[in-house]
């Protein structure tokens, strides 16, 4: 792994106040940056606004003040917001300040001297919510696919970047390059629209029409496209092109973007990259939406969730750990307040704040409030504590580096949960009464004092405030930036001796408010059994059931979902990860299904089950009460197709 890392936002378009999905964003890029300086990386950490562009002008006139002002005022806001969500950006750039500025130009004259830059006329289907001219296979029913409204048919002289020319190269580069734009899906689908004829690209306005931007170097009365100004920040940042951080940090750069700007960063910029001579990022990964009641967030129909006003209500670190916890990278997620107090309060509240209450507090009742030696040797119990340890933190290297966010946070809560079952088999208080069992009391108090400092060192990225507060009270205070898994996390590094403190609950219970929009989600009345002697179904053509792909699946997580008593939550391994919501909930104990193979329906449309969005189906066959999953006679390869 390299020991350098450098990690960005998408620069926020101040049309809009912060919310939930820039917030997401942000999180993801702020554990990033944590985990690689925890694992001991040089880190750069770069977040922004955008501040050109139609928009921001019409924004403006509606607010009634100039743009300056009004991008002044916006921008501030993702600022302020930023260090209340505890994000621990190096940088924060501005597309007006003076040095992009700079660097736009400087790169514009780049491409225009060798060639790559064209003035000809256009006339097309305009959106200006887009910012963009779009192509008649690109509409939805004739309008905008992001904004669902008619565009504006347009002609203008403008110029324009020979972004087709490098249509092969960038084609050649994704794919022999499997792992540039992640997760898969969003690298399948910026190949698909590369396979048709890839158009050039305006990337200017006229200043009698558009005065707010920047100055083409080689032509004043035309100002910058805002995609070929925006995108350009990311090596600004670093002070292209004569800055010593370029050199050291552009090899290992990393783009964070949700899936509406996947074109942008997926195309625009490579072969603007290309164009002006220097390297490919090394990875675009992308996420999917936040949604309220089944749709995506939209302010003009009030389903907007605001983070800070989430975080005075339930606290910043139980906010954090639910974004990161419920949403699986890549895949849309609805956002409901219902289940957000379902996590504090069970996971937060039941599993983690308990276990570190009750191991302080035995601490201080049988060892005066101090670390105990170990005493007896491990026992068999013992060692599957230890093994489950050390499995949360190898599963944390692993899954981290490739987004595996919720899949980290699992592996770390089954050590949690695994430490609260040791207590309760062990029954310390039990030991506590006879004095020939000492040596073993003194180990038990002491593996779990030790397992307390290791999960607070891994969930340090996720949760940096819970982490200092374990670690303060654990007698080894360290701020959270400055936690290294190397030195904090190794197992029986607390010195024997060290005073504890038992202090305030880490996570006190909490009741749903008003908070958040949108209304809770309510289960679905289950659909009446059809009765037995209903008639059987038409045949269908066998061309139409070749249709239905079939995938032997592997089931990676299983997991109930709240407020439901027939739904489990699947991540099903089918060459790729799958969330998939199943109604087995009855018949099935999620802790029987992990590992078990199942045969999925691959390409059944998404569908939403109490909030949650289901990519596929787990076949089964009902006989009786009975529910028996379809598998296979013996294990096959996940993603095999049925046949």
């Amino acid at each position: 792994m390299t020991s350098r890392y450098y990690i960005t936002t998408p620069i926020y378009y101040v049309n809009a106040e912060p919310h939930i999905g820039h917030a997401y964003t942000t999180i993801v890029a702020d554990v990033m940056n944590r985990f690689h300086k925890l694992i001991g990386c040089k880190t750069y950490f770069l977040t922004g606004t955008d501040e050109h562009g139609d928009k921001i002008v019409q924004a403006a006139q509606e607010a009634g003040v100039d743009p300056k002002t009004y991008v002044d005022r916006i921008s501030g806001m993702f600022r302020d917001t930023w260090p209340k969500l505890n994000i621990s950006n190096d940088y924060f750039i501005r597309t007006t300040d003076p040095d992009h500025i700079r660097v736009v130009q400087y790169i514009l004259q780049k491409v225009y001297d060798s060639g790559d830059i064209y003035f000809s006329k256009y006339k097309g289907l305009y959106c200006v919510g887009c910012e963009r001219f779009y192509t008649e296979r690109e509409l939805v029913d004739g309008k905008c696919p992001d904004h669902d409204k008619p565009l504006v048919e347009r002609e203008e002289a403008n110029y324009f970047f020979r972004m087709s020319k490098y249509q092969s190269w960038l084609m050649e580069y994704i794919e022999a390059n499997p792992d540039f734009i992640r997760p898969e899906r969003y690298r399948n689908e910026v190949l698909a629209f590369l396979r048709e004829p890839l158009e050039d690209l305006c990337i200017s306005r006229p200043v009698e029409r558009l005065s707010w931007g920047i100055p083409l170097p080689f032509d004043d009365r035309y100002v910058t496209y805002v995609w070929f100004d925006a995108l350009i920040n990311y090596v600004t940042a670093l002070g292209y092109p004569d800055g010593a951080k370029f050199d050291e940090f552009w090899p290992v750069v990393e783009h964070t973007i949700a899936k509406d700007i996947l074109k942008p960063h997926g195309i625009y910029w490579p072969t603007i990259i290309k164009a002006a001579g220097l390297p490919p990022y090394r990875h675009l990964n992308v996420h999917g939406y936040w949604k309220i009641n089944e749709g995506k967030m939209s302010k003009s129909h009030g389903t907007v969730v605001r983070p800070l006003d989430l975080v005075p209500v339930y606290g910043l670190d139980a906010f954090r750990y639910f974004v990161l916890r419920e949403m699986v990278f890549g895949l849309d997620s609805n956002f409901s307040e219902d289940a957000l107090v379902q996590r504090i309060n069970s996971d937060l509240a039941n599993d983690l704040g308990n276990l570190f209450s009750r191991t302080l507090a035995m601490t201080l009742k049988y060892f005066d409030g101090k670390v105990p030696p170990f005493g007896d040797p491990p026992d068999e119990m013992d060692r599957e504590l230890i093994a489950q340890v050390e499995e949360a933190v190898r599963q944390t290297l692993e899954e981290l580096p490739r987004l595996g966010f919720h899949k980290a946070l699992i592996a770390i809560w089954e050590c949690v949960n695994r430490a609260n079952k040791y207590i309760d088999h062990v029954g310390p208080w039990t030991l506590a009464k006879d004095p020939a069992q000492l040596g073993h009391l003194q180990t038990v108090i002491r593996n779990l004092l030790e397992l307390n400092r290791v999960v607070a060192v891994l969930i340090s990225p996720f949760m940096p405030e819970t982490a200092e507060k374990m670690l303060d009270r654990l007698g080894v205070p360290k701020p959270a930036l400055e936690i290294r898994l190397s030195e904090d996390g190794r197992w029986g590094s607390l010195r024997e001796g060290t005073p504890v403190s038992k202090g305030e609950a880490l996570f006190p219970r909490v009741e749903k408010t008003d908070a958040a929009a949108g209304a809770p989600q309510k289960e679905k009345a289950p659909a009446k059994e059809k009765p037995a002697e209903e008639a059987p179904p038409e045949p269908i053509p066998f061309e139409l059931f070749k249709q239905v792909d079939l995938r032997a699946g592997i089931v990676k997580h299983a997991e109930r979902v709240p407020k439901s008593k027939k739904l489990l939550r699947l991540l099903v391994d089918i060459g790729e990860e799958r969330q998939v919501v199943a109604g087995i909930a009855q018949t099935h104990a999620p802790e029987d299904l992990v590992g078990k193979q199942v045969i999925v329906v691959a390409n059944l449309q998404p569908a939403k089950l109490m909030g949650i969005e289901s990519h596929g189906m787990v076949l089964a066959v009902r006989d009786g009460e009975a529910l028996q999953l379809l598998t296979t006679q013996k294990p096959v390869t996940p993603g095999r197709r049925v046949s």
